[in-house]
């Protein structure tokens, strides 16, 4: 195994619902993602514009398989495989990736919201998933970086309400403000390089862009093998996930998407509510 998680790691995970890794890639590997990112048609032509509710929108690209290019062998690497692997207590495979583009002064916020409020509804039955922010860019405060409710895994699955018009979901108002109330936002300000693991049950938002730095992250999403979803309409049910060493990505280059990465024309908005 080579999960980069020590145990004292591990438990801060299990006690916060999130840990920040800094350095997860180095700096020649964060430029051949970001290039691939920059590039690459197939992410270009699939990109998504998500709505907050003042109308600003964040850019994403979505694919449900972990392919050949550059950004695959980043979610296929043993590093993260493996780290996934001791988060969750078993074997994962890859379940989501996408890039998520805030550009400046425009860039939209996300809302309240836990990943297995969506999931659920994929028919994942445990919240045997979690996520790992990639930063591109600089993500700090100013151009709406990752906001985490610290703990917030351990109230278990909220219930998620429509927000009209925004092609989002957000977690229960009135049960979020006795929760920020009650438990610390932490904000999780990040380097090029730097990536945060989250649980999937872990309440998070980001703000708006309102500066003039671009603000791009690679989120790679995975779900436990014995958690694969009763759901077969999309493809996010279990597929084995080829590991590949870590220099992999290096070796990768500026490698672009070569079809095997089944990219999403929609985003999954379950209906709730």
């Amino acid at each position: 195994m080579a999960s980069i998680m020590t145990p004292a790691d591990l438990a801060a995970f299990e006690r916060d619902g999130y840990r920040i890794v800094r350095g997860m890639f180095d700096a020649e590997e964060v430029d051949l993602l970001r290039r691939a990112m920059e590039e690459d048609p197939e992410v270009r032509d699939h990109m998504i514009d998500r709505l907050d509710a003042q109308g600003a929108a964040t850019r994403i690209a979505l694919w449900n398989r972990a392919g050949g290019s550059v950004y695959g062998m980043a979610a296929r690497c043993e590093r993260m495989v493996d780290t996934m692997a001791a988060l969750l207590g078993g074997p994962v495979y890859h379940y989501q990736s996408k890039l998520t583009a805030k550009e400046p002064f425009v860039g939209g916020a996300w809302e309240w919201h836990q990943d297995y409020g969506y999931w659920y509804y994929n028919g994942c039955l445990f919240p045997h998933l979690a996520s790992c922010q990639i930063a591109l860019d600089r993500s700090g405060v100013e151009n709406g970086c990752l906001e985490m409710v610290r703990g917030s895994h351990l109230l278990g699955r909220i219930e998620h309400v429509p927000v009209p018009g925004e092609g989002q979901n957000v977690a229960d108002p009135e049960r979020m403000k006795a929760i920020v109330e009650r438990l610390d936002i932490v904000p999780c300000e990040l380097e090029p390089g730097d990536a945060v693991f989250f649980h999937a049950n872990t309440l998070h938002r980001s703000a708006q862009n309102r500066s003039p730095f671009r603000r791009w992250t690679l989120i790679c999403c995975y779900n436990r093998v014995d958690n694969d979803t009763l759901v077969r309409a999309d493809d996010r049910y279990y597929v084995p996930l080829e590991k590949v060493p870590d220099d992999a990505v290096k070796a990768a280059g500026v490698r672009f998407a070569s079809g095997d990465e089944h990219f999403a024309t929609r985003a999954f908005v379950p209906k709730v509510g």
